[in-house]
């Protein structure tokens, strides 16, 4: 089973007290994501392997260690764009893969419309970033994709959960695991997370 990971610190709840709010602008709406994500990224990379290096200083050789595997983030389009710069600005070797997803009219499951990932995902460590983890449908499928190019090593990073979502991935992807700011108590009947923070995508991008 998958680990669902709820980060908790003073600076994340504070400035998830600004995400949630529904009079904060656009440029600190964004601004926040950004942050919380940088700051989460901490606990994301907290069991990375290292290797050992030998380093010349200003004063002697010593043995320092870096990261044994390559680090890819994946947003999923459009909101994922939010927490990307935010993780990057902590890892800046990271390379950036995309996935875009829309909803079929007929099937009402998600489908595919752009994938574009760097060739050294299948080896690397993959970070698929999305804030809102509601039903899980979209999240699922996008490790679907992933998994289908081969990559082994995923971990999901959002800002806010609910149960339904995080139930879902651990049944479909109990490998890969969860690493939210909050985790907030129900969907509402739009499948929308209460009391959640409204559409990440709209409020990060001003369009409504």
């Amino acid at each position: 089973m998958s680990k669902l990971n709820v980060i908790s610190h003073p600076l994340i709840e504070h400035k998830m007290s600004q995400i949630r709010d529904k009079n904060s602008s656009t440029k600190l709406f964004r601004e926040s994501v950004n942050e919380v994500a940088g700051l989460i990224t901490y606990e994301i990379t907290r069991d990375l392997e290292l290797i050992a290096k030998e380093t010349i200083t200003p004063m002697a050789k010593t043995t320092t260690y870096v990261l044994k595997k390559k680090i890819v983030i994946v947003p999923i389009l459009r909101a994922g764009l939010g927490m990307t710069e935010g993780i990057r600005k902590m890892i800046p070797t990271a390379k950036v893969g995309h996935i875009g997803l829309f909803r079929n009219e007929k099937t009402l499951k998600p489908q595919s419309y752009y994938e574009k990932f760097p060739d050294s995902i299948e080896s690397s460590v993959v970070l698929l970033v999305d804030p809102m983890l509601a039903t899980g449908s979209s999240a699922s499928y996008a490790i679907d994709r992933l998994k289908k190019s081969r990559v082994k090593n995923i971990k999901y990073v959002g800002l806010v959960g609910c149960h339904e979502g995080v139930r879902k991935l651990q049944e479909e992807h109990p490998d890969v695991d969860i690493y939210l700011a909050a985790l907030d108590s129900k969907l509402d009947s739009n499948g929308f997370i209460v009391p959640g923070l409204g559409d990440c995508g709209d409020r990060l991008f001003g369009t409504k």
